[in-house]
């Protein structure tokens, strides 16, 4: 009944690749906080995905029959991949949770009326706040990408390691989690004058 458009709709598009990552002073001053810290619920929460790289849901939902501290991993039960996944306990995520206060409740940060945690606690602000980092902050996403990135940049952990530490399907998550930080991109810049430097050099 009525005629086609006389012209082209452009769908907008949308960047969407923000990076959640905390530069090398943010984490010190975070760091710093959190070790000053005297709420060992507050604190832990901040560093268990720091040293785990664990998911928000992952983390969350964490209960103490999960952690397998004879045989060093943490057991992931109905991840974002579907199926359940092991990753490793490392020497400083097992020395937070082997020093955790315990509750009566399955979870190892337990929410109201000792069932799962839906959200953050409200007394990580304080942390926040103490670290000088931006109210936007998000503890769980960020250290995710913090943690990821550390690797990335260290040159000691390679893709595939990376990605099966992360529990991701594809290298392509791995790539979206675990970028490279600016100062390991300059190196990587002054290298290619250093080698141009030195065929030049060779040369003459």
């Amino acid at each position: 009944m009525c005629g086609g458009l006389g012209f082209k709709i452009e769908m907008p598009k949308v960047n969407n690749l923000r990076t959640e990552d905390l530069n090398q002073e943010q984490l010190a001053d975070l760091i710093e906080a959190i070790n000053t810290g005297h709420d060992y619920q507050a604190v832990n929460f901040m560093r268990m995905p720091l040293f785990s790289g664990m998911r928000r849901g992952e983390f969350l939902k964490l209960k103490w029959e999960d952690v397998d501290f004879d045989r060093s991993f943490i057991h992931i039960r109905n991840p974002k991949g579907g199926k359940d996944q092991t990753i490793t306990l490392n020497e400083a995520a097992r020395e937070v949770l082997e020093h955790h206060p315990k509750s009566d409740s399955f979870f190892v940060f337990p929410g109201r009326g000792r069932n799962q945690r839906t959200s953050s606690p409200e007394r990580i602000k304080a942390i926040r706040q103490k670290a000088g980092l931006p109210h936007d902050f998000r503890p769980l996403h960020t250290l995710r990408h913090t943690y990821a990135s550390m690797l990335a940049s260290s040159a000691k952990v390679d893709l595939y390691v990376l990605q099966r530490i992360l529990t991701h399907k594809s290298a392509a998550m791995t790539k979206w989690d675990a970028h490279l930080r600016d100062d390991v991109l300059r190196r990587a810049s002054n290298l290619a004058g250093t080698i141009i430097d030195r065929v030049v050099n060779n040369r003459g």
